[in-house]
């Protein structure tokens, strides 16, 4: 499993990005893809998840109204549609899905990871 996050980049506060997860390897069809995040001196925090083996979609408490994940499975691709962003967003943003010793959020594994990519968000 290959995963390519991209789209991050410098925003002022209120501002919107789209980030994207392209997949190699694995078709989405059969997969969950979750967006993880990571602030400078913080832990990681689970920020999104969707589903396709359960048909679920999660968001964390702080992105609840903002954020939206979606999948287009022509293009084997995960979305995170940010608006409304705020300086609290500012973190390295992760793409994964299950792998061998991974971490879990909300009971699902995170263990094949992208290599993220930076969302800074400053006036």
């Amino acid at each position: 499993v290959q995963l390519q996050a991209s789209g991050g980049g410098l925003v002022q506060p209120g501002g919107s990005l789209r980030l994207s997860c392209a997949a190699s390897g694995v078709t989405l069809d059969y997969y969950y893809i979750g967006w993880l995040r990571q602030a400078p001196g913080k832990e990681r925090e689970g920020v999104s998840i969707i589903s396709s083996l359960d048909g679920n979609i999660y968001y964390a408490d702080s992105v609840k109204g903002r954020f939206t994940i979606s999948r287009d499975n022509a293009k084997n691709t995960v979305y995170l549609q940010m608006n409304r962003l705020k300086p609290e967003d500012t973190a390295v943003y992760y793409c994964a899905t299950d792998g061998p010793a991974g971490s879990t959020w909300l009971g699902y594994n995170f263990g094949s990871w992208g290599q993220g990519t930076q969302v800074t968000v400053s006036s």
